[in-house]
């Protein structure tokens, strides 16, 4: 098994009801280590930048719009298969979905205000992590 480093936010929906704590439970209880963290409002700009590979679907005003809507605590997970593991933890994109156990079900209200976000991959995880943190940042 790998230990692999992964990017999470936890998003404005979660942070405005104070669920920070409450959700890095659920990441450090399955063994994840939380290496770095920090709460910040991200720009319209740093948002667009973030979610470019949306930029051409009919979602991503809205979603930048979303995500300047209050602060976000940015976050590297690190762990053995960190990136499927978050992943698993989080559960669905839409709460509806999730099974009963992940993030979204228990705090997530819709498919866009789920509480969280985590990388996809091992790419996209090392290229979301280098866009919010430096090397000097991350304690591992």
């Amino acid at each position: 098994m790998a230990i692999e480093r992964t990017l999470s936010i936890i998003k404005p929906d979660a942070t405005a009801r104070n669920l920070t704590g409450k959700i890095n439970t659920f990441f450090e209880d399955a063994g994840l280590r939380i290496v770095a963290q920090k709460r910040i409002r991200l720009t319209r700009e740093q948002a667009e930048g973030f979610y470019a590979v949306h930029k051409e679907r009919s979602f991503f005003g809205e979603l930048c719009d979303y995500m300047c809507s209050g602060p976000v605590v940015v976050q590297v997970l690190e762990g053995e298969n960190a990136i499927l593991q978050n992943r698993e933890i989080m559960g669905a994109t839409n709460p509806a979905n999730a099974d009963e156990g992940t993030i979204r079900k228990a705090f997530g209200e819709d498919v866009q205000a789920n509480s969280v976000h985590g990388s996809d991959s091992p790419e996209n995880a090392a290229i979301e992590i280098n866009y919010f943190f430096s090397d000097i940042e991350i304690a591992g």
